[in-house]
């Protein structure tokens, strides 16, 4: 998959092609819908298929300071993309000059005379350009002039998650940060995932018998609610059962907020420095002082078998 960052980054040969934008931010189930039917139309139409979004996240300029909580770095929504069979996709640096693109210079300066839209494929509140003022329809109205199709897609699936609400970016990080990741990886159709480099911590895991890995996530990234989880760690392409801690060390009145994964029965491993992933399966219990370290080390051996006994469980299903 070709990936461009700025406008300049397209080919200058590059011909008609299939679009789709938005932030896609976790490229949940419902986005998915839209990303899989631009994918199937490009290829009905014998032309490559587009994924336009942004860095950083629009409300971030146009409301600084509100950058919301990010279900996946662009690397990541590339990744997920490729398996969704996108053949590119572009990331449009999003600035103030940006966001001031009334929506029929965005359509002409990116969809016209960049991507040479054949058809761009959208869900059913996609707003862009200046104010978010340009509506679905508008983009239809302009394709007549242009010379594009737009065709429309319902995203809104829904399930249990979220007491029936429909799926959505929001939804999925309220969840997250509620610790129901169970109803988060509903809607994404896998975990959530946290990522970032293996840096040293104070190290009391590896004294009690339990190393873990301390990562060191990347900013926005949103973050699961204190407790321990069962999940996965995965470095170097090896993804290993993990018990997962998150929060302050309450136990020694620590005060930094942690993301520190076991792998469990894994005591050989150094992976300082190595970029790591965290794939959350299962909330365990919220953070707790005990009386004493015995007490903790009982707790945390019931934590890792049933850490251990959720993936394997998890996992055969999957199979």
């Amino acid at each position: 998959m070709q990936r461009w960052r700025g406008l300049e980054d397209i080919p200058q040969d590059w011909g008609r092609s299939v679009v789709t934008i938005g932030s896609y931010d976790g490229v949940h189930r419902g986005h998915q819908l839209i990303i899989g039917r631009a994918v199937e139309r490009a290829r009905e139409l014998g032309v490559p298929s587009v994924v336009v979004t942004f860095d950083p996240h629009p409300s971030e300029v146009v409301r600084p300071g509100s950058h919301p909580p990010l279900l996946a770095p662009h690397h990541r929504r590339a990744e997920l993309m490729t398996e969704l069979g996108v053949d590119a996709v572009l990331i449009l640096p999003f600035t103030a000059e940006f966001s001031k693109l009334s929506p029929a210079d965005f359509v002409v300066k990116v969809l016209v005379d960049k991507l040479h839209a054949k058809l761009v494929v959208e869900g059913p509140n996609f707003r862009f350009g200046h104010r978010a003022a340009g509506t679905v329809d508008f983009l239809a109205e302009l394709g007549a002039t242009y010379d594009y199709g737009v065709e429309v897609v319902d995203l809104f699936v829904s399930g249990e998650a979220g007491g029936g609400q429909p799926f959505s970016s929001t939804l999925t990080r309220r969840l997250v940060a509620e610790g129901d990741v169970a109803g988060a990886m509903e809607i994404l159709g896998r975990p959530h995932r946290v990522e970032g480099v293996v840096v040293r911590g104070a190290q009391r895991g590896r004294e009690l018998g339990y190393p873990t890995a301390n990562v060191e996530t990347l900013p926005h990234t949103a973050i699961p609610a204190d407790g321990v989880y069962a999940g996965w760690l995965t470095v170097g392409g090896e993804s290993m059962p993990a018990a997962i801690s998150v929060g302050t060390n309450v136990q020694f009145d620590a005060t930094e907020r942690t993301v520190e994964a076991y792998a469990i029965d894994r005591t050989d491993l150094d992976l300082y420095g190595l970029h790591a992933a965290v794939d959350f399966l299962a909330y365990l219990r919220g953070m707790e002082k005990f009386e004493s370290i015995e007490a903790l080390l009982l707790c945390m051996a019931g934590d890792v078998k049933r850490a251990r006994d959720l993936v394997t469980a998890h996992e055969k299903t999957a199979a």
